[in-house]
This record gives C-alpha cells, sequence and structure tokens, in this order.
C-alpha cells in the first residue's frame, strides 16, 4: 500500500440514495485524487494573481504606507491564514470531501448550511467584483479598438452602457466555463499561470523606468505618509484585512485538496503557492502605485484605470488580455467552485454543482460589486475587514472540531445519513451554532458603524471600533474556545 493511500480514505459504502448525496459531493476516490504539489501551487498562483490583490497593495499605499510596511503586513497576513488553510486542507486531502460536507460534522447535516450560506454569500461578491474588474478591462480595450465605442450613449445605476455591456459579456464568458465543471478549472490555472506573472513583470519593469528607476519609486513612498505614527494607526486594520482576503479560502480549501495527491502535496503546494506569490504580485500593486504618483502625481490603484492613460494599442491589448486571464482564472476557483457546492449542499438531489454556479453568477450581480468598490477605504474597512469576521468564526469551529474534538477521525459514510451521528438533535448542532453567534456579536457593531461611515473608518474610534479592526482574530479565537467549552461531553477520549 502506497503512503498516498495510507493517508487517503475512500468511502466503501454506498449511500447515494441519502438525500444528501450526489455525484458533486460525493467523496473523492483514491483515483480521483491527482492534483500535485504544481497543479495545488499553480491553482494559488492563478488565485494570487489577480487585479484585487494588485488592488490591495496599492490601497495601502495610498492610506499612507511605505513599500516595506505594505510589504510586511501582506506577508504577515498571508502567513497567519497559511495556518488556518493548511489545517482545514487535512480533511479534504484524507477523506475526499468537500467544505459543505465537512461542515456536516460540526454543525450536523442540516446545521452546516448556515455557516455554508455565509461562505457563499461572500463568495457571490467576490464573484461580482472580479467579473465587474474583468469587465471594465474589456470596456477599456474595446475603447482603445474603436473610438465609437464609447459614444454609446445612456447611464444605467451611474455607469455608462458600453460598461453594461462589457460587464456582461465577461460574465457570460464566466457561465460558459461554469459549465465545464472542475477538472476545466484544473487545466485553466495551470496554463494560465506564467503568463500572469510574466504581465505583472513587464508592468512592474514599464512603472520602474517610467518614474527612474525602481529605487526612485520605493523611497517615493516615504513621501505619502506623515508620520511614523500614521502607520501603526492603520496596521490591525489592514492586518485583518490582508488576513480577510482569503479568509474565505482557508475555509473552502477541502473543496480543492479532496483531489491532491497526499497531505504533502497539498501542503507544499499551498505553501510555495499562496505566501510568495501573493506578496510578490501585491508588490507590483506597490510599485506600480508608487510609480504613478511620480509619472501622474497621483496615487493610482486600479491598473485598468492606469491603463486607461496610455495610448500605444498593443500595450493595451496585451495589458487587457493578461487582465482578462487574470479575473477569469480567479473568479472560477476562488468564487465559483465553493458557492456552487454550498448551494448544492441545500438540496443535493435537486442542485448540482453547475446549477450552483449559475445560482452564483445571478446573484454575484445582485450584490452590485460597483458599490462594494466605490473607494478603496469601502474595500478595506467594509468589505474586506467586514466578512472576514463571519469567516474567523466558522474557522475557529472547523479547526477545533477537526483537530481537537474529532482528532482528525472522521465517519465518511456518516456525513450523508439523515439519522446518524453527524444529525445531532433534528439536524442541527446547536453548540456549533451558539459558539458562531457568540463568536460574531461582539464585532458586529463595529461593522455597522464602518458601513455607515464615508471611506469606512470611523474618526473617533470606540471600543467595538477597535475591536472590530481586530475582527478575524476576535471570532476565531473566540468561536474555538466556545466551541470547545460547549462540546465537553462530546470529545473523542484519547487512544
Amino acid at each position: 500500500m502506497s503512503k498516498e493511500t495510507r493517508e487517503s480514505i475512500e468511502l466503501n459504502e454506498d449511500v447515494s440514495a441519502s438525500p444528501l448525496w450526489n455525484a458533486d459531493l460525493a467523496p473523492t476516490t483514491i483515483g480521483q485524487r491527482t492534483w500535485s504539489t504544481w497543479n495545488i501551487a499553480a491553482l494559488w498562483i492563478g488565485m494570487s494573481v489577480v487585479i484585487t490583490t494588485y488592488m490591495l497593495g496599492g490601497s495601502l499605499i495610498a492610506q499612507g504606507m511605505t513599500w516595506w510596511q505594505a510589504m510586511l503586513t501582506i506577508l504577515l497576513g498571508n502567513c497567519i491564514v497559511l495556518v488556518p488553510m493548511v489545517l482545514n486542507a487535512h480533511a479534504g486531502t484524507k477523506y475526499g470531501i468537500s467544505f459543505p460536507v465537512l461542515l456536516r460534522a460540526s454543525f450536523g447535516t442540516k446545521g452546516a448550511n448556515i455557516p455554508a450560506m455565509l461562505r457563499a454569500v461572500v463568495a457571490c461578491g467576490w464573484f461580482g467584483i472580479q467579473t465587474w474588474i474583468g469587465g471594465t478591462a474589456i470596456d477599456a480595450l474595446l475603447a482603445a479598438l474603436w473610438g465609437g465605442w464609447t459614444e454609446i450613449g445612456g447611464v444605467i445605476a451611474g455607469n455608462p452602457v458600453h460598461t453594461w455591456i462589457s460587464f456582461f459579456l465577461f460574465w457570460g464568458i464566466q457561465v460558459v466555463i461554469i459549465l465545464r465543471g472542475i477538472e476545466g478549472i484544473k487545466h485553466l490555472e495551470s496554463w494560465a499561470a506564467p503568463l500572469l506573472l510574466l504581465g505583472g513583470l513587464i508592468l512592474l519593469i514599464w512603472a520602474s523606468s517610467a518614474a527612474g528607476g525602481l529605487g526612485n519609486v520605493l523611497s517615493g513612498t516615504t513621501a505619502l505618509q506623515a508620520t511614523q505614527a500614521d502607520f501603526w494607526a492603520i496596521f490591525p486594520a489592514t492586518l485583518t484585512a490582508s488576513v480577510g482576503y482569503w479568509a474565505t479560502l482557508s475555509l473552502n480549501i477541502p473543496d480543492f485538496t479532496r483531489y491532491a495527491k497526499s497531505q504533502r502535496s497539498q501542503m507544499l503546494g499551498q505553501a510555495l503557492g499562496l505566501p510568495l506569490t501573493m506578496t510578490a504580485f501585491a508588490f507590483i500593486g506597490v510599485a506600480v502605485t508608487s510609480a504613478t504618483v511620480i509619472i501622474y502625481g497621483e496615487a493610482i490603484a486600479d491598473p485598468v484605470q492606469l491603463i486607461k492613460k496610455f495610448d500605444n494599442v498593443f500595450v493595451i491589448l496585451f495589458a487587457m488580455v493578461v487582465i482578462f486571464v487574470a479575473q477569469l482564472t480567479t473568479n472560477m476557483a476562488a468564487n465559483v467552485v465553493s458557492p456552487s457546492n454550498d448551494f448544492s449542499n441545500l438540496d443535493p438531489k435537486r442542485i448540482s454543482y453547475v446549477t450552483g454556479g449559475l445560482i452564483t453568477a445571478v446573484i454575484g450581480i445582485l450584490m452590485m460589486p460597483w458599490q462594494l468598490l466605490s473607494s478603496m477605504g469601502a474595500y478595506i474597512f467594509t468589505w474586506l475587514i467586514g466578512y472576514s469576521g463571519l469567516m474567523g468564526a466558522i474557522g475557529g469551529i472547523l479547526i477545533c472540531d477537526y483537530w481537537l474534538i474529532k482528532r482528525r477521525r472522521i465517519e465518511l459514510a456518516e456525513l450523508y445519513k439523515t439519522d446518524g451521528i453527524y444529525s445531532y438533535a433534528d439536524g442541527f448542532n446547536w453548540r456549533a451554532v451558539a459558539a458562531l453567534a457568540l463568536a460574531i456579536a461582539p464585532v458586529v457593531p463595529g461593522f455597522l458603524r464602518a458601513a455607515t461611515t464615508p471611506g469606512g473608518q470611523a474618526a473617533d474610534a470606540g471600543f467595538f471600533d477597535t475591536l472590530y479592526t481586530y475582527a478575524w482574530f476576535v471570532t476565531f479565537g473566540l468561536a474555538f474556545v466556545l466551541y470547545y467549552v460547549l462540546m465537553a461531553n462530546k470529545r473523542r477520549p484519547s487512544n
């Protein structure tokens, strides 16, 4: 028996008649677990090299950080979120189960839908954001190729009609890919990753040259920061935002690692693919945004707006192709796989992976992504930090349950039984639901104030505002401890 087989468990009981089972939510077989270290690393390269990563780095510069402070913040945030990422990934690789199925072990067969829907709604919001950015890239490209494109009249919801046409064009392309399923994503990520890194490198070279050299660019970021104290004023919120950026994937990473060959493949692939790539591409965002201050006299954190300033059609064409591929790869992997499985978990016999993906695409529009991107302050303080509080609480419960309560031992067939050990009380583990609600409660007042404050950052921060800036850390810790205490009589005894 190979090492991979010894560390992987396969379902050996037929549970296909269960209302909790469908082909998409079924555990992967040993033979289906084919993703190598490169496939996992390429997945992360494809997801990290995206405009919102660039914008995260650029927004920290716009908020007043120097380049090394922005890099340190993003790298630290990614190293922190890598820990729950690897811990949650373990169950996916060992048992071949997806995120919503893993949730059944802690929340119950019905209760799992509560955290699954919270995760799904966030993914729908991200789908809309990435689609909007991809649409604006197409819009800029068409404007460069045909002068009459921007003359298409009319304005809807504050945006020109031609922008809406581009948005729905990109949306339609993604729907076609959704219909192809998960294996299409694996191949898409693998060939797209090198192209995205090349495009980012070319943009960095251009910015350095136009601004008088990389050293000149990086030293120029200091001018954007008034005093050293400013860094410590914004560091907690920006660190939480950096963690929150991937807090979603730290939950549903089993959706991908269920296809991994081994634990070594998933751990090494993630360690190589996430922190290094994320930080490197964020550095490009930091450097290029800093260069725009020198070149154009203002910090331009949105690369699509920057590229619009170019007058070379071939440069614009290449840049927009890179942006198009970047948005496509990230959206397909990060923002379609998870909600598709989550929606399928609501009613496995009626909602397939493809149907769930189509639901995601529709809700992504309804969440009005153009409003979520209305300002860099709102992007950080309302969106990233806001949902990180939800994701932190779910992550705390998942990790506590799998690693401490169940000690990495799950009865695989029971996850698909309506009357099994994971049905708890009528399908709900109220201890998990209570831990989730109690952990989230302390950060709600801060979120409500941020959501109703222009720019998202309250000027006269109180106790709850300060607590909110640490949202992911607060809810993760509280949920972990509360769940452990509430499950005192359910813990698996040591062997």
